[in-house]
């Protein structure tokens, strides 16, 4: 079976929604910012404090290539992942994108109070939600479905990727 890769905009639940679905289909699931943190031995924001956004992309590139040709996994992807043409292609070659999404309110709503994601530590939170959204407009279009997780919680986004899956033939 194709992977199944989740990506979107940050606290839009690609983590808690991976977990769940690879559970759900007996799937491996890989979380790409986690998988970064262990094979670096420092978080997303110490790569981002010490060495800035450009590594932590070097570091997704990388890890998609090991990912290359693996089948049968739930990919949880990092936000900014899709921003890099060449990572589009090797997630697409083989995999179903599925894009969750929400409105800056509800990513608000699910962001404020954590301190662990780097690009959103400076400034006026709600405006830099917006200001990322609008610099990511289109480049999430890449996605084979998309999911407003606004709408739903997590067992319901699961179900209605699941029933995506079966009706595109990509589940038996």
């Amino acid at each position: 079976m194709r992977n199944i890769v989740l990506i979107g905009f940050m606290g839009c639940g690609k983590s808690a929604v991976g977990r769940r679905l690879a559970s759900k289909l007996k799937l491996k699931h890989i979380d790409t910012d986690s998988e970064i943190e262990k094979v670096t031995n420092r978080t997303v924001e110490q790569i981002f404090a010490k060495d800035g956004p450009f590594r932590f992309r070097s570091e997704e590139k990388i890890l998609l290539k090991k990912l290359a040709g693996k089948q049968n996994l739930v990919i949880s992807t990092g936000g900014g992942i899709v921003l890099d043409e060449e990572n589009v292609e090797l997630l697409q070659k083989d995999g179903v994108l599925i894009h969750l999404f929400a409105s800056p309110e509800v990513i608000h709503k699910r962001v404020k109070g954590r301190r662990n994601r780097p690009l959103l530590n400076r400034g006026n939170l709600k405006q830099r939600i917006n200001e990322l959204l609008e610099e990511r407009t289109g480049a999430y279009d890449v996605a084979d479905l998309a999911i407003d997780t606004g709408d739903y919680n997590v067992e319901e986004v699961v179900k209605e990727i699941i029933n995506f899956l079966k009706e595109g033939k990509y589940l038996s």
